[in-house]
């Protein structure tokens, strides 16, 4: 065991982390300066909707998977064993419902905001509403995923705590400002690629100074620390297999199915398919990221025991053991501990700069674009720049609130279950139920907080998702019906997925009709492709507008060239939606 005193960076590890950190800039930068050189919001907010599946699906990855888990996962599992692997099996139904549900609807729409959705389905009212959700849940998410890192990077190194975050913090605005979206998800690939060598480097090391794998697995038994299967249904209970395996999904579709962040990422894929594999894409990569955290959780313990670092004061939290371990690890290895941090850097880098260019996004789109119609492109894009350099100094103050957060890993979940959830609940009403009317946002402002709140002191934090997202669409719907339920020929085609009218296959088609389940995805397909139907498209709101004409390939590119606002799309769906 090494005393706290040695636990410093040398003067390879230094400059081995200042590399890193340069070249997610450099990539940043470069983007800043190449192609259209983010002249148009097009390019800035949405990569030109250019991005192929592969650096869309790492960047996905990176965006929620970062120091988050990088300092939660192992701690957690070194603390109270493997139950929390058990969130793989969450991951299945967590991304294929997004991939071939919320993504199909969305881009169909050709939409810059997901919540310009919500204006489509109900009202402007619902839509600011989660626009302005959506910035408080990511305004303070983005202090926790800033702090964590820097916090553990002070207990174990000394350097300055403040300076960490000051110096993260102006690095990923500088870059992000300057490159955009392609900018952010390119630096999303390399800092992917980083985060896995650096666990890998870590668990490979660690294992082998443990006595091997089989080893490692042995003290973890005798620990107490493998874990079976957990069935107790209580929903008060932390961690079983209905909150991670259940709870979870709805954590997922609330991150992967209706977050600006990810939505936007969808957006920016040069096709639909290509959006969709990219959810697929995600799948295997999402399972390593879990078996990388918890592996070395399974490390820590044969290192150490029960004779933890947190016991003997070298450290004074569980989410600061991880980056003490990598030291004790790693001591012997000039470099590796150096490649490490910049790895826990580099994770929270890319949550931070996703944040950072989706709040810029919806803060122009929802909130200011409707206000002035008559913007030049030129000063909409400058102001696009400058809402992201806004919010990187509103995240340097969020990190001073994160610090009286406690554990990271579940006060980022918390804050996802709490307010994502509510919003996960609008998405899901006026998706999947066609007589859910607009009224349904003052169910959502009289109920999710109080809910939320309630559950904050019952509930299993990996139930707040799906207890509120439940909530709101309970009663929503309750509110809908009795205040009189939307009909079929007030719904904008395209804003509804027929899964309702497919679940109730078996009631005659004219009670389908009554709970206007006979969508217009699938019952006025035809007819669209016939007939113009033309949205009101005011200037003001940013949303796309709607032309049944059969457009040429043409014309496709023409129109994926156009800014957002003025996009004509063809609302024909398909059968196969």
């Amino acid at each position: 065991m090494g005393d706290v005193v040695q636990m410093h960076f040398t003067t390879v590890d230094y400059v081995i982390f200042a590399l890193l950190l340069v070249a997610s800039t450099g990539i940043g930068l470069f983007y800043a300066f190449s192609g259209g050189r983010q002249r148009t919001t097009q390019e800035f907010l949405l990569a030109d909707r250019s991005m192929s599946c592969l650096p869309v699906s790492l960047s996905l990855l990176a965006t929620f998977q970062s120091a988050v888990a990088i300092l939660g996962a192992p701690s957690e599992i070194y603390a109270h064993g493997t139950q929390y692997w058990f969130l793989g099996c969450s991951y299945f139904l967590g991304l294929l419902i997004p991939a071939h549900i919320f993504i199909p609807v969305f881009y169909r729409l050709r939409l810059s905001s997901a919540y310009q959705y919500l204006e489509l389905r109900f009202n402007k009212t619902v839509r600011i509403f989660g626009t302005v959700t959506f910035i408080f849940q990511m305004v303070i998410y983005m202090g926790v995923v800033l702090y964590a890192p820097a916090l553990a990077l002070n207990a174990v190194t000394g350097f300055d705590l403040w300076g960490a975050v000051l110096a993260m913090g102006l690095v990923c605005t500088l870059y992000t400002t300057l490159g955009g979206l392609k900018a952010v998800i390119w630096t999303d690939v390399f800092q992917t690629i980083v985060m896995f060598a650096g666990q890998l480097a870590v668990i490979v090391v660690g294992a082998h100074q443990a006595g091997g794998i089989g080893e490692v697995w042995k003290k973890a038994q005798n620990g107490s620390r493998i874990s079976g299967l957990e069935l107790n249904p209580d929903p008060l209970e932390r961690h079983t297999f209905w909150t991670l395996g259940v709870g979870g999904i709805f954590l997922m579709l609330a991150l992967y199915g209706v977050n600006q962040a990810q939505v936007q990422r969808y957006l920016s894929s040069r096709t639909e398919k290509e959006a969709i594999m990219s959810c697929y894409v995600v799948f295997p990569c999402q399972q390593i990221v879990l078996a990388l955290g918890c592996l070395m959780g399974l490390v820590m313990y044969a290192r150490y025991g029960e004779d933890s670092p947190l016991d003997k004061g070298y450290v004074k939290t569980n989410d600061q053991m991880v980056l003490y371990f990598v030291m004790d690890v790693l001591k012997d290895l000039p470099g590796l501990p150096g490649l490490f941090v910049a790895c826990l850097f580099s994770g929270a880098l890319s949550t931070i700069s996703s944040a950072f260019n989706s709040l810029a996004t919806v803060t122009m789109e929802d909130l200011i674009k409707p206000h002035y119609p008559g913007m030049t492109e030129a000063r909409a894009t400058l102001l696009s720049k400058g809402l992201a350099l806004g919010y990187g100094l509103v995240c340097l103050a969020m990190a001073y609130i994160a610090s009286l957060m406690g554990s990271v890993l579940q006060a980022a979940l918390s804050i996802f279950g709490m307010v994502g959830g509510p919003l996960l609940g609008v998405f899901c009403l006026g998706m999947f139920f066609p007589w859910a009317n607009s009224i349904v946002i003052a169910s959502v402002l009289c109920l999710c907080r109080p809910s939320g709140l309630q559950a904050l002191y019952s509930l299993s934090y990996m139930w707040y998702s799906a207890h509120n997202s439940a909530t709101v669409v309970v009663v929503g719907l309750v509110v809908s019906l009795l205040t009189g339920p939307q009909k079929e020929k007030e719904l904008t085609p395209g804003t509804v997925f027929p899964v309702l009218g497919t679940l109730l296959f078996f009631l005659p088609e004219r009670y389908r009709e009554k709970l206007c389940c006979v969508t217009p995805l699938e019952d006025k397909s035809r007819a669209l492709s016939k007939q113009t139907y033309l949205m009101a498209q005011k200037e003001s709101n940013g949303v796309a507008c709607f032309k049944d004409e059969e457009k040429t390939g043409e014309e496709e590119s023409e129109e994926k060239c156009a800014p957002p606002s003025c996009k004509l799309t063809n609302v024909e769906q398909e059968t196969a939606l």
